[in-house]
């Protein structure tokens, strides 16, 4: 089997959607040699908004610090190799190519999905390769999430928002349930959830466990130095440590948050403070990418992932707080048809920008002439393209040197930026 074959296997995986249990990734796994017990020092993430964020940040704090550290998260932006690394590097095709033919020869059963296929490839190639840390950012939820076969030493809960409400349920509180199911009996927990509606679950799942509980914002503080684009300052002190100046290659004072969970889980694990300075600066030798990034100057382009509104409204606040400084805002806006567009398109608005509706490269996206309709009703100018590359296009050709382009709303149109050479 090549590369090619194992995507071309994999990728129809998704005609079986979302099958949320661990009985099948469970078997696979069982396949394959029960690789989720050789992962090392294991690290689980769940949340709305800022799981990949903080586990990019772990992750580079780890390899900084000399350790092999693996870093697993979804979904991929260009190239489904992204999706699983060591030490920032892409699991290799050839590689790829030998776990699917080992699923493939799975005795016939119940069909996989997608996700539980590409999880127990992670998981194979991780302890294959003998790690010592493994960083695991859920998918969708917590509780019957494929990854939540894991005991992790920490489990991190960075935010709960309405986001899969369908599958996580329709209040704070019942998805923070979900999210809170990845603590297990013996490890350490930390969060940064503040809502006391979204953390009494989390709060009530510690205490049946008797483990820790850590809180971003109690049990470490901080204050913001410096918040541009791409470069967030802040002085951070945690229960025994304080960290001045801390830098990092992010995009919005609400990242400190997130930052503050890295910083607080490897100083737990016995990591020194100059390796977690040198992780946080060298944060995208991870793969980090698309989060508020600065990938064009006159007029600027920032190319993002936010695609519910609370991470809209995050997205929207940290541009407010350099806004002043460009003349017009155009923002290139595709959704997927399970997302919240009129909350999106409000949160949007208050940047006093205009639309560039745009189809993303998938089956379930929202039509670009649909949002169109949605931005006017909302009072909004909106012009439709075909596609993110041909609306980048135009404004980089027709807008001001000193206007900002933000292209927004979802993982596959930032993946389409990136894939056209950005």
């Amino acid at each position: 089997m090549t590369y090619q074959d194992a995507l071309d296997f994999l990728y129809p995986l998704h005609r079986f959607g979302i099958k949320p249990g661990l009985d099948v990734v469970r078997a696979l796994l069982d396949h394959l040699g029960s690789p989720e017990r050789g992962l090392g020092l294991v690290i689980h993430i769940a949340g709305t908004n800022g799981k990949g964020t903080v586990a990019a940040a772990l992750a580079s704090i780890f390899q900084a610090s000399g350790k092999k550290t693996a870093l697993y998260t979804s979904p991929h932006l260009v190239d489904f190799s992204e999706r699983m690394r060591i030490n920032g590097e892409p699991i290799p095709g050839e590689r790829v190519a030998c776990y699917c033919s080992q699923l493939k020869q799975r005795a016939a059963g119940t069909p996989y999905t997608f996700f539980e296929a590409t999880t127990a490839i992670a998981f194979a190639w991780f302890a294959d390769e003998k790690v010592d840390v493994s960083i695991i950012e859920t998918g969708m939820g917590g509780r019957l999430d494929a990854t939540n076969i894991l005991d992790p030493a920490y489990a991190v809960i960075t935010s709960i928002g309405l986001d899969h409400t369908d599958w996580l349920g329709e209040t704070r509180a019942l998805i923070a349930e979900e999210k809170a199911a990845i603590i297990k009996k013996g490890c350490r927990v930390y969060t940064a959830v503040s809502d006391p509606e979204a953390f009494q679950p989390i709060s009530w799942v510690a205490g049946l466990h008797e483990v820790s509980l850590f809180v971003a914002g109690q049990d470490a503080v901080w204050s913001v130095l410096c918040a541009e684009a791409g470069a967030l300052q802040l002085d951070l002190r945690t229960a025994s440590g304080y960290y001045p100046a801390l830098k990092a290659p992010l995009s919005g004072s609400f990242h400190a948050s997130n930052v503050a969970l890295a910083v607080m889980v490897a100083e737990d694990a016995g990591v020194a403070p100059e390796y977690i300075y040198a992780g946080l600066e060298q944060l995208v030798r991870t793969g980090y990418r698309a989060r508020l990034e600065k990938i064009g100057v006159y007029p600027a382009v920032l190319l993002d992932v936010s695609h519910n509104s609370d991470g809209m409204r995050q997205t929207v606040n940290a541009i407010a707080d350099f806004r002043s400084e460009y003349r017009a805002v155009h923002v290139i806006l595709g959704l997927a048809s399970d997302k919240d567009a009129v909350s999106v398109i409000r949160e949007l608005a208050r940047l006093d920008c205009d639309f560039y509706p745009v189809n993303i490269p998938s089956e379930r996206s929202v039509p670009a002439e649909q949002l169109a309709r949605l931005c006017f009703d909302a009072g909004n100018e909106a012009t439709v393209f075909k596609t993110g590359s041909e609306a980048l296009g135009y404004l980089r050709e027709y807008s001001k040197p000193d206007d900002l382009i933000l292209v927004t709303g979802s993982f596959y149109l930032a993946g389409e930026i990136i894939a056209s050479g950005y």
